[in-house]
């Protein structure tokens, strides 16, 4: 088994990267919905530590994603009866999901730095915020990473959708191409 993509499938550290990214998006934005309604005090503050560090992998796995992506390219996407216009949508997709995965982490950071906390690097050490504690811009800030965190959410339902009809309704390979090959 090669770690390098092939025209039939991603290769096997795309597919990790790409499930690790759906698990840490996932957590991160169900911890972020239901955060307020834990219970205040350590199990409130361990939902928020946990909350930001899922971004921080959101973000490190999306560098890794890149810096992958020019060691070992994605295979060429299936031909459909869409052609052009259909390639076109698959790239807007993907750029706008590559896009909200770093702006939703990156708006949060700058929302936790507005609140005057501390962002914890991984739980392995801490950058202090550069910026006294500011209500009202956490609270624009936080906002605008609320709406751009439901926003991807939305994007990435589209995008599970768009590979559930290719494999169900086009009956290609599209969405087995991300699947370990266990799935064949």
């Amino acid at each position: 088994m090669s770690i390098a993509s092939n025209p039939s499938r991603y290769s096997p550290p795309s597919q990790l990267f790409h499930w690790l990214t759906v698990l840490c998006v996932a957590g991160a934005w169900i911890l972020g919905v239901v955060g307020d309604d834990l219970p205040k005090g350590s199990i409130r503050h361990m939902g928020e530590f946990v909350h930001v560090i899922l971004g921080e992998l959101v973000v490190l796995l999306l560098v890794l994603r890149i810096v992958w992506r020019f060691i070992a390219p994605a295979p060429p996407l299936e031909p459909t009866r869409f052609g052009a216009a259909g390639e076109l949508a698959t790239k807007l997709g993907h750029l706008a999901i590559y896009g909200l995965l770093l702006a939703v982490p990156v708006v949060g950071v700058v929302t936790l730095f507005h609140s005057g906390d501390a962002l914890p690097l991984l739980g392995l050490s801490e950058i202090p915020s550069p910026w006294v504690k500011n209500r009202e811009l956490k609270h624009s800030y936080k906002e605008i990473h609320e709406f751009l965190a439901h926003t991807l959410m939305i994007v990435a339902a589209l995008h599970a959708a768009a590979a559930i009809a290719h494999h169900h309704v086009l009956k290609d390979r599209t969405l087995k191409r991300m699947l370990p090959a266990v799935f064949e």
